[in-house]
């Protein structure tokens, strides 16, 4: 059974607004995984922001950020393209500073995504999913109606650096307080890059043996970005709003040692695995994340204390990662592999690891 210490509570002042509740999630210790790889496995809680992931973070820094530049001024409305959830941080921070919102997300996220934004009252534009190479791109399609309307501020994401600004002036340096600096190994993802590039810029800028890993799922190019200087895919993938066809601006600052690259089918198997042992429910891309710490378990020594992120709840990967009609479309088979055999099997594929020498 379990085992847990009662802790005298802290108690945290009382916030003046909801954009003062973002930032300081917990760090919580994995006990099924820490205990089969002998090395200590967490996952900082980014779904306790109030808007529910790890997105809200540079939402609030990029509006702070133009309002201060005096790019974004009162009777503005803030316009994004995004595959969710930078749009509901946005959407949550413009409602309460009094901005309105517009989102653009190609058609295909999940509801639960889309309901949430219409939720905090922003304007939802849908658009045909297509490549970014194509103008009507949901990127592009933000930027033109931005370019086009003065009244209009593009919150532009991928390259605007208050993205990864967020992360090296709060995410990073509360994993560092977190673990009083014992933490050697940073696993994340990357969409925008900003999560990736802030938390791995300041981390390294602390201890530079701190050894950093990008995961990549399927269909995202920065895998064989990192391995050969350019952007190619393999298949796709269900995780939203990760992988990237291009080098942008935030990811510019990630300091990134190893990289690899893992298929649906493994994060599938850590959401059942955490989610029945750990009692973690976790969304796409904190599973990918998740996976992508047992296999840097599996690749190093024992004893790492290894970081990771739940950058949302499970709740807005129902209709999808947790559907089994979804999975069984896409050839993904239940009951999921046994954890341990992960883990075994990932002891073996250092020759798939992208090393940066």
């Amino acid at each position: 059974m379990l085992q847990f210490t009662k802790n005298q509570q802290n108690i945290m002042p009382v916030k003046t607004n909801i954009i003062e509740a973002i930032g300081q999630t917990d760090l919580v210790r994995i006990p099924s995984l820490s205990e089969l790889t002998g090395s200590e496995i967490y996952i900082k809680c980014e779904y306790q922001n109030p808007g529910g992931s790890i997105k809200d973070r540079a939402a609030r820094q990029m509006i702070i950020d133009a309002v201060d530049s005096g790019q974004l001024r009162s009777g503005m409305t803030i316009v994004e393209g995004t595959a969710g959830n930078t749009g509901i941080g946005l959407a949550l921070v413009a409602r309460a500073m009094g901005f309105k919102m517009l989102v653009v997300m190609p058609k295909g996220q999940s509801l639960e995504k889309q309901r949430l934004i219409k939720l905090y009252g922003a304007q939802l534009k849908l658009v045909d999913p297509c490549p970014f190479s194509d103008d009507n791109h949901f990127y592009h399609t933000a930027r033109r109606l931005a370019e086009n309307n003065t009244s209009y501020w593009w919150a532009d994401q991928f390259e605007n650096t208050a993205n990864a600004k967020a992360h090296y002036s709060t995410t990073a340096p509360e994993i560092w307080q977190q673990t009083k600096g014992q933490v050697n190994t940073v696993v994340s993802v990357s969409g925008t890059g900003g999560t990736i590039g802030g938390v791995t810029h300041y981390l390294k800028e602390k201890n530079k043996n701190i050894t950093t890993w990008l995961v990549d799922p399927d269909g995202s190019g920065l895998y064989q970005y990192l391995k050969t200087g350019q952007f190619k895919s393999n298949g796709d993938s269900f995780t939203e709003g990760i992988g990237i066809m291009r080098a942008v601006a935030n990811f510019k600052q990630a300091q990134v040692d190893c990289a690899i690259n893992l298929p649906d089918r493994d994060l599938v198997a850590i959401s059942r695995h955490l989610l029945n042992y750990d009692g973690i429910l976790l969304g796409s891309s904190g599973a990918l994340n998740v996976a992508g710490a047992l296999f840097a378990a599996a690749q190093g020594a024992q004893n790492q204390h290894i970081v990771t992120f739940a950058c949302d709840l499970g709740e807005r990967s129902y209709s999808k990662l947790y559907n089994p009609k979804f999975l069984k479309e896409r050839h993904i088979a239940l009951p999921a592999e046994n954890v341990a055999s992960l883990y075994k099997r990932y002891k073996t594929m250092a020759d798939l690891i992208v090393r940066n020498n």
